[in-house]
This record gives C-alpha cells, structure tokens and sequence, in this order.
C-alpha cells in the first residue's frame, strides 16, 4: 500500500509528477476541481487554502519581531528540546543543503537554521524565524500541513498551494506535549527535490518522537490533563492512555474538572440542560458510559473526580492572573468546546475569553493583539482590530493589511471610519 504521507511513490518520475501536479494547480485555481493526480492530503489542504484566502502569489508574513520572538522562544516548550533536535537534525542540514525549522503550533517559525545557502534562498520568501507559516498565512508546505493535519507530511515542490514556495520540498513532524497531548509544534526540513523519499519523512518523525521523549523527562507534579480549549472534543490524558472524549463527555469532564468539590445529579443536569426537563436515566447513562471511560477517575455522590485533573482551561486562568500574557497566547487555543450549549460550559467559556480579550486590549502588545485579530475566534472582533492599528507604527510590516482588514469591519458593523 502506498504511503499517502508521501510525496512520490518509489517508482515515480519526479519530473513528470511535478508537471502533473503543476497543471492540476492551475486547473485547481482556475475551476475549482482537483484532479486525481493530486495526493487526498495536498487536495484537501488545497481547498482550505483557497477557503482561507491564502495567496499563491506572496511571501509569508513575519508574525514575530527580534524582541519578541527572542523573549517568546525561550519561554516555550520546545526550547527545551532544541539541542536534540539540532544533535539529531543540524549535521543533516548543513551537509545535505537544507534548513531545520522548529514552528510553534500556530506555525510561527522559533528556529530556521542550517545550510547558509539555502538560508539564502529562505530568506526571500520569510522562512526565517519569525515568520507565519501556517496554511491561511503561507498556503500548503510542511510545517503548515503538518500542524493542520497533526500528522507527519511530505509536500513537493508544485504541491505547495504558493507558488513563491513551489522551488522546495519539505518533510515535517508535529510535536506534542507528552503529559496533554497538546500540539506544540512541529519540526521540518526544506531543500530540493531530493528530499522526496521516504528517509527524510522518517527522519523527522523520529526526531518529534524523540523530542516528546525528551519533554517526558521532565518532572511533572501532575501527569493527568484535560485539553478542551478550541476543540469540540476534549483530549483525556489519564493513566498514562490518552482518551478523545464524545462531544457530552467532554462537557461533564469540563464541568467537574471546574468543580472540584463535586455536584449532586440535579446540579449537574443544570449545568449541562439548563432549565429544559431531562429525564434522569439520560444523565446517568451518560456518566455510566463515560465511567466505562475513565474507570475510578470518576465517583459518584456527588459527581467528582477522584483526584485533581489538570486542566487547559485552569492553566490559562491561571497565567492571566500572574500577568503571563504571552504563556496565556501559548495555552488559548480557542474558546472553551466552541459548540457546546451546556449553560456551564457557556459561561466558563464567556469569563475566559472575556478576560483574555480584556487583559491584551489593556497590554497593547502588538504581538498579542495581532495574535488575537489573527485567529479564528477573533478575526472579525473589530476593537481588537482598531487597537492593533493604533500601536503599530506607521512603516511597521503588515500595517496596510491591518489598515485595510479594519477598515472592512468598520463597513461590516457599520461604523464610521476612524483614524489609522
């Protein structure tokens, strides 16, 4: 069976297949259709692009200036990990002519090292450190797909969505947090065509491996931890398994991981109906199946968790209140299980957002803000927007998207056009 994550199949022309793929890009752009050349992966990848609006004709944006990125860097995760994956990938670099990339989860690159010229070349197109490589913001490459897909990928040459970026090839790896199963990121390297066999896949997955191997070494006062912020389904890490809860589960996990002290059924029911009439049995069916789940993790009498559960959500609330704004960019990953109606889960999800939103309007960071005006959630929240106009200087790079982007929201909401 052929491996889908790969870019070409032993036997291929990578001449050809370039060809191929390079006119299933354009007939892509110009109609809408992928055609059966194109790998599932690239197709799918491909219309998120497009979906997004991300350009084929552009160099990515730099999200993080010197000051910040060296102050963000050293405080995340994966600086922890650097030296074995510069032991592990940095000879392979300089002497096969390519670049070792490190990207946080949101695809802003901490780390672009390796072969000078091919740093060159990189430079031209922002693969520097800094720069925004997620699909919205640099259409389908490696990292991008990687962290998009959570799953180690191949991108070759014209199966780039841009075509600045059509010259390279790239394999990367997503790197998890080995106690959440949090994304942190991923490791990649680019070059030429060359680095389309199988080798330079294995090559970076192996090094994520041994990346997470190495952050589970470090001790950990609390091993178990549930991650619900910007996903419908929350991840379970519990025991040592990891658990991807059904979208009730996760809302009764969030509910009394947020109540310590435990809730009575008829609380409990509240918290996840609202005032509309539920029969009992439902409830308890579905703490008996979640039960079957997580085993002695959850009591009865009043509903409890045996043992503290670490949440994201705590984490997050915990970071705003020491004033840890960037910790807090790293942890906020969305709203709280953005779809759920569960009256307790809704407020939660008001006061963090809503204190998140309060505390970077008050900062004035333009990292943060920007963080925030580029996201999912916040991409049309026009005072975030107008705040990031205000505190960019006025030759700062990317203020005309910024200038332009708020003036459409102004239009949108029907304000009246201000200054910036």
């Amino acid at each position: 069976m052929v491996n889908p994550w790969l870019a070409l199949a032993a036997d291929a022309d990578p001449v050809e297949s370039r060809r191929a793929v390079r006119r299933a890009h354009e007939e892509f752009l110009t109609g809408g259709a992928v055609g059966p050349q194109v790998r599932r992966v690239v197709a799918d990848s491909w219309r998120r692009c497009a979906r997004s609006r991300s350009a084929t004709e552009a160099v990515a944006p730099i999200d993080l200036s010197d000051g910040e990125l060296a102050e963000y860097r050293r405080a995340h995760p994966l600086a922890g990990a650097m030296p074995l994956v510069r032991e592990l990938l940095g000879s392979v670099a300089d002497e096969g002519a390519y670049l070792l990339a490190v990207c946080d989860e949101y695809g802003r690159m901490l780390w672009v090292e390796g072969h000078a010229g091919a740093r060159s070349r990189a430079e031209t197109m922002n693969l520097v450190a800094g720069g925004r490589w997620d699909e919205r913001h640099a259409g389908t490459n490696g990292p991008g797909t990687a962290l998009a897909t959570d799953h180690a990928v191949q991108i070759f040459t014209t199966e780039h969505y841009n075509r600045v970026v059509q010259p390279w090839t790239c394999a990367a790896a997503p790197v998890h947090d080995p106690c959440s199963g949090r994304l942190l990121g991923a490791v990649d390297i680019s070059g030429g065509d060359h680095l389309a066999g199988p080798y330079s896949l294995a090559l970076v997955q192996a090094t994520a491996r041994a990346a997470e191997a190495q952050l589970s070494a470090v001790p950990r006062a609390e091993r178990d931890f549930l991650t619900a912020l910007g996903r419908d389904e929350a991840l379970l890490s519990v025991g040592g398994r990891r658990l991807r809860l059904g979208r009730r589960h996760s809302e009764i996990m969030v509910l009394l991981a947020c109540h310590p002290e435990g809730l009575t059924g008829d609380q409990l029911a509240l918290e996840l109906y609202g005032e509309r009439p539920v029969d009992p049995v439902t409830l308890r069916a579905e703490l008996s199946r979640l039960r079957r789940l997580v085993g002695p993790l959850l009591v009865s009498r009043p509903y409890r968790l045996r043992a503290p559960l670490r949440t994201d959500v705590a984490t997050a609330t915990e970071e705003l209140a020491a004033g840890a704004l960037h910790a807090v960019s790293r942890t906020y990953r969305g709203p709280l299980l953005p779809s759920s109606e569960a009256p307790g889960v809704r407020r939660a999800r008001y006061v963090l957002e809503d204190g998140v939103r309060r505390a970077l309007l008050a900062a004035r960071d333009p990292y943060l803000l920007r963080w925030w005006a580029q996201s999912s959630w916040g991409e049309d929240d026009l005072e975030v927007s107008e705040a990031l106009l205000g505190v960019l200087a006025a030759r700062a790079p990317g203020r005309e998207a910024v200038a332009s982007r708020t003036g459409s929201l102004r239009e949108a909401y029907g304000v009246a056009r201000g200054g910036g």
